[in-house]
């Protein structure tokens, strides 16, 4: 085994957390038939989280400015679904805040780079916001059923709910990773 405890314990958290969100990715596409708008924003956001979450060290620089311009497609369809009803600004957030990660992973300043300076406003005005999502998501998952007959029996809704707290989950995980 080559490499630190540590550094075996980052790579498999990182491919936990890209195999979280490609798998709430592949659900929000599975909704697409059924749904459209919002659901397909949720897919690619899952997708997108999933492919900068691998650990592939730089991934050739390549990384960084596509999944900016994919983001940033994002933040102008959330934009664009925000004529529907104030829902959309968290996708507008998400993806405003994944073109400010692919960023800073191009910059070098965020994935494990460290930046010495401290965390700077915006990563923890970004991490203040997806820890009340989680825990108000958590919350809303928890009280949103009461006892169901059988243990295993989900509603579409608490899928959905549940599918966007793993993701702002993994939005938590990679700003703490900064």
């Amino acid at each position: 085994m080559h490499g630190s405890a540590s550094s075996l314990s980052a790579c498999v958290s990182s491919w936990l957390l890209v195999l979280l969100c490609a798998v709430s990715g592949a659900y929000c596409l599975r909704r697409v038939r059924g749904g459209g708008g919002a659901a397909a924003g949720e897919a690619v956001m899952g997708f997108g989280m999933a492919l900068m979450a691998v650990p592939l060290g730089d991934g050739g620089g390549w990384r960084p400015p596509v999944l900016g311009a994919v983001f940033c497609a994002a933040a102008l369809h959330a934009l664009w679904l925000l004529r529907g009803g104030a829902h959309h600004a968290h996708h507008l957030v998400g993806s405003l805040a994944m073109v400010y990660m692919a960023a800073a992973a191009g910059s070098g300043g965020g994935h494990g780079h460290g930046q010495g300076a401290g965390l700077p406003l915006l990563t923890g005005t970004l991490l203040l916001y997806y820890a009340g999502y989680v825990v108000l998501g958590g919350t809303r998952l928890v009280t949103a059923g009461g006892p169901s007959p059988e243990p295993l029996y989900t509603t579409s809704a608490e899928l959905v709910r549940a599918c966007r707290l793993a993701m702002g989950m993994g939005m938590l995980a990679m700003l703490l990773s900064m």
